[in-house]
């Protein structure tokens, strides 16, 4: 692996327009990757999901680099119907397309920032890796006061063109004071057994609102990380989303920190996996000041040999009196092959804190099944009418009218 990475990063070096400063730091995350390698379960944060067998076993031999000299053709028929949107597009992890044309022009600024190199750390070799390789890097920074009228999808597509590939991903946001975004990560894939590997980094200022909606839905034989920071100010609201189904592998990890007074953080998941799929959701949310609030609550549906996992932490520290922290996992195994790891963690260093966490899993209730079948339902209906109701106490904790109801249609559920 050593060779393929040194051979692919001198591609991309020759390929992009940097400063030796730059080329050097690039060099420097490469080296670090080389020395730690994928993630295994020698680290805490990874002892449920082996990111190195999981390559190995999904994937076998990867390369580094694609070439981002060519450019690729947008196929407008995976947009979302129904839903106007702001555009953010990626092929075979090549930017094709930025489109804010929903929006006051002046209120949003894209800056390019490929040419200065800005380090993205967070202990992880996975962040080593996308410094490493990333090729383009935006900062969307929505000004003072402007609230986006429309939602911006993001759009993650690869082609035939790409096999066995590892695509790094990185895009900053900047949400000024009073100002508010909703975002969708969005995933449509005609190629397999590729790595991808994205890092977001959301600063939100004063009274900021951010709501980020993760879907992977479409099933694929893809391996996927996903990182994301966010920083929030004084009486700033995230609201995170997540729904985990279509990819062989999928970690999302969210590292939120509460800096100001009155922040609050928001997560919400579900697992929707079958056959062999592996997924993962980690969390952590650090209460930095007084009076900030967390609240989390992850469900899933296991079935076949389908593992599910979700790592959560809460913490708190000296200065952070009156923290409101809450975090709840969930599961329904639909057969005896299917696997759930729940690690919930509180870590507390103040003492006037209201702090609490719980983790169940089980089968679903044949009695209610009976009861539903004695009214009418067929097995199926009945089983099905449960799973729902059992999603929907997720579902309904999205905020955005518009995105809740196309999350339902993708999910399936019917009330």
């Amino acid at each position: 692996m050593k060779e393929q990475l040194q051979k692919d990063f001198k591609n991309i070096i020759k390929n992009l327009n940097l400063s030796q400063k730059d080329i050097e730091i690039k060099k420097f995350s490469l080296d670090n990757f080389i020395e730690k390698g994928f993630p295994n379960r020698k680290e805490e944060d990874w002892r449920f999901s082996d990111l190195n067998q999981i390559i190995k076993k999904n994937i076998g031999e990867l390369s580094f680099y694609c070439d981002y000299t060519s450019t690729n053709k947008v196929d407008t028929s995976v947009f979302v119907d129904g839903l106007e949107h702001n555009k953010i597009v990626f092929i075979n992890g090549r930017i094709e397309k930025i489109d804010f044309d929903y929006e006051k022009k002046n209120q949003i600024e894209i800056i390019d920032q490929s040419e200065t190199i800005n380090r993205f750390s967070n202990n992880n070799s996975l962040s080593d890796l996308n410094n490493a390789f990333t090729n383009k890097c935006f900062k969307i920074l929505v000004k003072k006061g402007y609230q986006l009228s429309k939602p911006l999808i993001i759009y993650h597509t690869f082609n035939s063109k790409i096999w066995s590939k590892n695509i790094n991903l990185r895009l900053d946001f900047e949400l000024n004071q009073d100002s508010s975004l909703r975002v969708i990560d969005l995933f449509n894939e005609d190629s397999e057994k590729n790595f991808l590997n994205i890092f977001y980094n959301f600063d939100l200022k004063e009274n900021a609102i951010l709501k980020n909606y993760k879907v992977d839905k479409l099933g694929n034989k893809n391996v996927k990380y996903s990182f994301n920071n966010i920083e929030q100010d004084k009486n700033s609201i995230s609201e995170t989303f997540i729904l985990s189904s279509g990819s062989n592998f999928f970690k999302n990890e969210i590292n939120c920190n509460l800096n100001g007074k009155h922040a609050s953080a928001f997560v919400n998941g579900i697992f929707s996996l079958k056959n062999d799929k592996h997924h993962e959701i980690r969390t952590i949310i650090n209460h930095l000041t007084e009076n900030t609030k967390s609240y989390q609550l992850i469900k899933s549906v296991l079935e076949q040999s389908s593992k599910a996992v979700y790592q959560g932490k809460i913490f708190v520290n000296p200065q952070a009196q009156k923290t409101d922290g809450y975090q709840l996992s969930k599961a329904i195994l639909l057969n005896k092959e299917s696997e759930f790891n729940a690690k919930p963690e509180l870590e507390i260093y103040a003492d006037d804190v209201k702090c609490s966490h719980g983790s169940a899993s089980g089968s679903l209730n044949e009695d209610s099944i009976f009861y539903l079948m004695s009214r009418g339902l067929s097995y199926q209906q009945s089983r099905e009418l449960l799973i729902n109701g059992f999603l929907l106490d997720v579902v309904e904790k999205i905020t955005d009218s518009e995105i809740k109801n196309l999350v339902k249609n993708m999910i399936g559920i019917k009330e």
